[in-house]
């Protein structure tokens, strides 16, 4: 069909979904950053000093060159080598004892002032529960003073152990969180105010400490927000030149994936609002594989999300919603980095228990380590979970066309910002712990 044609009749089809369409992001609909702020938590983001063993940081799994993630299914936290795909365990007597168990979430706009709730689990969510603004893992133990969700959320993998911890009987930081989480925090900030660079940087950078011996996990958890929250804020995409009246800004075929997207796939009954998440939880019957978010009590790998979380059974293995700006940027996609392409995940969730049964193991990135691979897929032979995992499924089946799933994707491409490979700050060239970096 003609290209004019076609947006004739995207035209035409409009007035039926365009109330669904969101509105366009403004600067007003983030937080408000200090500047001075965010440079302190560049710094610390790509600071090994972080670490229970000073040997991971967290721009290591969420790095500038790879999205804002690590380009795994499932990464290698403390203890691993080398960056994104190359990155390895670096042998069995060594430290690392399990794979990250689930796919390494991209930084893109998680400073919008709407998000209160983070994680796939949703484990983090603000509210006045514990009286620190937050029902968090640290429940009470959380300190106050915590700028917002994404400063919250920046000061839990320091005491992660596969993450970045490591393991209790290595180092002071993962011994203490074995005792009681909040135990870390405070040897996590002596250390970061014993260098006498960082005390200056936050001494310039916040009106509330005057000296490096003030510096406490609250600070360096607000810096890293700030830092986030500026670094990965980007709505300059195609699409949002659309929202914002630039009837050119998109392709015939993107046009034609935005129109199913908003329509017959039904994709924006979660992708919705101007954020493209609904925030909330959905079952979607992703291949199974991996350690497992496991419970204390649970001896076998399996992740039930948000129910692990809620307690609620309705809750069983339903994840949060991503959000969709830069998504051609952050693969793999799902909770658990199933699929390697857009149109794969487009796929499955057209389709969920049929391309369940066509998935593959090797479609999954799992770096290389015998004793790591032993267990990543031995909840294949789980047959009751197995039947558990696949009866809880929130999708209704959608029946499109090859070329419907291509224009899909092509939406999706062209989600990604004009300005997405340009960040304010970047990567520092060294950072003031004089550790390497990733």
């Amino acid at each position: 069909m003609n290209p004019m044609f076609q947006i004739i009749a995207f035209c035409f089809a409009l007035p039926l979904f365009a109330a669904d369409l969101p509105r366009p992001l403004t600067d007003a609909d983030f937080l408000a950053v200090d500047p001075d702020v965010a440079k302190v938590g560049q710094f610390l983001f790509y600071d090994k000093v972080l670490s229970g063993n000073r040997n991971i940081a967290c721009g290591t799994c969420h790095h500038h060159d790879l999205g804002s993630g690590d380009g795994l299914s499932l990464g290698i936290g403390e203890g691993g080598t080398g960056l994104g795909k190359k990155r390895l365990p670096q042998s069995a007597q060594d430290r690392i004892r399990k794979r990250i168990p689930r796919n390494a979430s991209a930084l893109w706009n998680l400073g919008a002032r709407d998000i209160s709730v983070l994680f796939h689990d949703g484990r983090l969510e603000t509210s006045d529960l514990y009286g620190n603004g937050f029902n968090s893992p640290a429940e009470e133990w959380l300190p106050k003073g915590l700028n917002n969700i994404l400063a919250a959320q920046a000061i839990f993998p320091l005491t992660a152990r596969f993450e970045m911890a490591g393991d209790p009987e290595e180092n002071e930081v993962s011994g203490a969180v074995n005792d009681r989480i909040d135990n870390a925090w405070p040897i996590i900030a002596k250390r970061v105010r014993t260098i006498p660079a960082y005390g200056e940087m936050f001494v310039n950078a916040f009106d509330t400490i005057e000296r490096a011996e003030d510096i406490t996990i609250v600070d360096i958890g607000n810096a890293l927000g700030a830092f986030m929250a500026s670094e990965w804020r980007n709505h300059d995409s195609a699409f949002d030149r659309f929202l914002a009246g630039d009837d050119d800004a998109l392709m015939p075929s993107e046009l034609r994936g935005m129109t199913l997207f908003y329509g017959k796939a039904r994709c924006a009954t979660c992708h919705s609002g101007s954020l493209m998440s609904d925030q909330k939880f959905h079952a979607l019957a992703l291949p199974i594989f991996g350690p497992g978010k496991t419970r204390r009590f649970e001896l076998q790998p399996r992740d039930v999300g948000r129910m692990a979380e809620s307690d609620v059974l309705e809750d069983a293995y339903r994840f949060r919603t991503p959000m969709l700006r830069n998504v051609a940027l952050t693969g793999p996609y799902g909770h658990n980095g199933a699929y390697p392409t857009l149109e794969g995940i487009v796929r499955h969730h057209l389709d969920p228990l049929q391309m369940l049964a066509e998935w593959a193991p090797e479609m999954a990135n799992l770096p290389k380590a015998n004793w790591l691979t032993e267990v990543d897929f031995i909840v294949q032979a789980d047959v009751r979970e197995k039947e558990r995992h696949k009866r809880a499924v929130d999708i209704t089946p959608v029946d499109l066309t090859d070329d419907d799933v291509q224009d899909i994707v092509a939406f999706l491409e062209s989600l990604t910002g004009k300005s997405a490979s340009t960040r304010p700050l970047g990567k520092p060239s060294q950072v003031p712990s004089g550790l390497p970096l990733d």
